[in-house]
């Protein structure tokens, strides 16, 4: 969902030739789980991923992921229209793992009442897909009545990470609990958290730096995930051919935290707690579904650069803005809330930015 942009501000402008690199910089490196969605990249993502991939590559190269847009269905009709165009986007004939995208409450219940788990359950036995699981951003009871109502999923994709690891509102360890309770293996997302743990406050980067410093921030990330018992996948969002290089040296030799680098990492929790005004991935869900189209997750990022540094840019700001609502559009739907898989309160946050607005 971060592939490489020519600007950053368009979603949409994916660097395919920077794209293609990267993926076969990925596969010399012996990985092969490529993770896409519906509505990533203003749905320009699955296309990109056939020509990086697809096109170019034999079909035993790779493992192909892929999700239904829950949030856009709004009938069980819908599911197979979807699915179709998903298969016809990608060029792949199925999908070795196929989820349903962002479960929590309010999708569930709507995913019931569609039959979205008996249409799955269909394609499996048709052989377009080969593994069926859900991604998932809610809290431990609700995860752990899915997987109790439908123990014929193969695996589940959980937030997890050591910034989210005791969070009260994410409750990474709690849903990692769960899945494991319930014997399900566990893809994680959002190690890295949008890259809030590869991009560290100053003092939180000079800590790690001061312990070792050929170890990158993102390293320790993606060490506390995969050394996870019980955890077959590690996703990163990967946007630049440095990114590859970092991770796939990192995942080659996987080394077990030490309990000093733990001691180091609850600090650094201390330090971002400290700085960041608005834990926001910038995953864009709350776009989907703003109906004055301000551009929240950049808003975000300006706001939190301005909580570490001291420095609103306006000229940033009226870039992130040109031709989208402003936070003080925000008419308090809060639409932007139920999306959000931070479960951020996203109206009141962009009062405060509004502050700012000239």
């Amino acid at each position: 969902m971060r592939l490489p942009l020519f600007n950053p501000e368009d979603k949409s402008s994916i660097n395919q030739e920077l794209l293609n690199q990267m993926v076969d910089a990925f596969l010399d490196a012996g990985f092969t789980y490529f993770d896409t969605a519906f509505p990533y990249h203003e749905q320009k993502s699955e296309a990109a991923m056939k020509t990086a991939l697809v096109d170019r590559h034999h079909r035993s190269e790779y493992v192909f992921a892929d999700k239904m847009p829950t949030v856009l269905v709004k009938a069980k009709e819908e599911y197979p229209m979807y699915f179709d165009m998903q298969l016809e986007r990608t060029g792949v004939e199925y999908f070795d793992y196929y989820l349903m995208h962002n479960m929590g409450k309010y999708r569930y219940a709507k995913s019931k009442a569609f039959g979205k788990f008996e249409f799955a359950l269909q394609k499996k036995e048709e052989e377009k897909i080969k593994k069926l699981g859900f991604s998932f951003h809610d809290d431990a009871d609700t995860l752990d009545q899915i997987l109790t109502e439908h123990p014929e999923v193969d695996f589940v994709q959980l937030q997890i990470n050591y910034l989210d690891w005791e969070n009260k509102i994410i409750q990474s360890k709690k849903c990692y609990e769960t899945a494991r309770k319930h014997q399900k293996p566990i893809v994680v997302m959002e190690p890295v958290k949008g890259g809030t743990l590869a991009n560290l406050p100053r003092k939180a980067e000079e800590l790690l730096r001061a312990y070792n410093p050929d170890a990158s921030p993102a390293s320790y990330a993606l060490r506390f995930a995969a050394s996870l018992e019980g955890v077959m996948m590690v996703l990163s969002g990967m946007s630049n051919m440095e990114q590859v290089l970092d991770n796939t040296t990192i995942m080659s030799n996987v080394k077990p935290l030490s309990e000093e680098e733990r001691e180091l990492l609850s600090k650094v929790v201390e330090i971002i707690h400290e700085s960041v005004k608005v834990p926001c991935t910038s995953c864009g869900y709350c776009m989907e579904v703003c109906p004055k189209n301000i551009p929240i997750p950049g808003l975000f990022g300006l706001y939190n650069n301005y909580a570490i540094n001291g420095n609103f840019s306006t000229m940033y700001h009226n870039r992130i803005i040109y031709e989208r609502g402003k936070s003080s559009d925000c008419i308090g739907c809060r639409q932007c809330v139920r999306n959000c898989p931070q479960h951020i309160e996203i109206p009141e946050h962009l009062r405060e930015i509004a502050k700012f607005e000239k």
